[in-house]
């Protein structure tokens, strides 16, 4: 009988955490829970001393990017496997969470039986995603091969961000982005943020570089 996989929970709330212990707990021959954490820093510092084969992660820990997270965890502890926990049923979620390096993605409604089984899938070396997810994702794979959909959107932007990417490259500053689409300056330099990771890139100019290079807007 093979070893029990070792899991670290992460999840910026308390009543989730107990439902998972709790829902996993009868299933101890299968899945051992070594450790829980509810933020980024904590779950760093577990995953990197308990080495866990797994780690079940929500996509959002409050403040924090579960998303950046994961690119943390995995560029540390290379072998450890990341899957993600999720209420968001968008397949973008899903394509970002495999770019972020992560082995699965499920959502909160999997019931215990399932996430034994995905969680020793994950550790066993494959993908999973959850199953409500998997045809969509294939559809709108297909539709990004043949460029629908907003520019950028094969480099993993969402819409707002590839519209803040068009005015940037427009030469708008961060307060007229923010007149323009009635946001707030930070929630526009919260999109730039994210915007540069996904092209990863560092700054405006290098953002605008690559979106005229790759013809995303004319």
């Amino acid at each position: 009988m093979s070893a029990p996989v070792r899991v670290v929970l992460v999840d910026d709330h308390e009543m989730i955490l107990a439902g998972l212990q709790a829902m996993l707990a009868g299933f101890a021959g299968r899945v051992r829970v070594v450790g829980q954490a509810g933020t980024g820093a904590e779950a760093a510092r577990l995953v990197s001393s308990l080495r866990p084969d797994v780690v079940l992660l929500d996509v959002r820990l409050g403040p924090e990017s579960g998303l950046d997270l994961c690119r943390q965890l995995t560029g540390r502890v290379p072998e450890v496997r990341v899957v993600f926990l999720s209420v968001y049923d968008d397949e973008q979620y899903v394509f970002e969470a495999l770019r972020a390096g992560a082995g699965g993605y499920l959502l909160k409604r999997v019931d215990g039986p399932e996430l034994v089984r995905r969680l020793e899938e994950v550790a066993q070396g494959e993908t999973v995603v959850d199953p409500t997810l998997a045809g969509r994702m294939a559809v709108t794979a297909a539709r990004l091969t043949r460029g629908e959909f907003w520019p950028g959107a094969n480099r993993g932007l969402t819409q707002r961000e590839s519209e803040v990417l068009s005015l940037l490259v427009g030469g708008l500053s961060n307060k007229a982005i923010a007149a323009r689409l009635v946001l707030s300056e930070e929630t526009v330099k919260s999109h730039l943020r994210a915007l540069y990771r996904k092209l990863e890139v560092t700054d405006r100019s290098a953002a605008i570089a690559v979106a005229l290079r790759e013809g995303l807007f004319r």
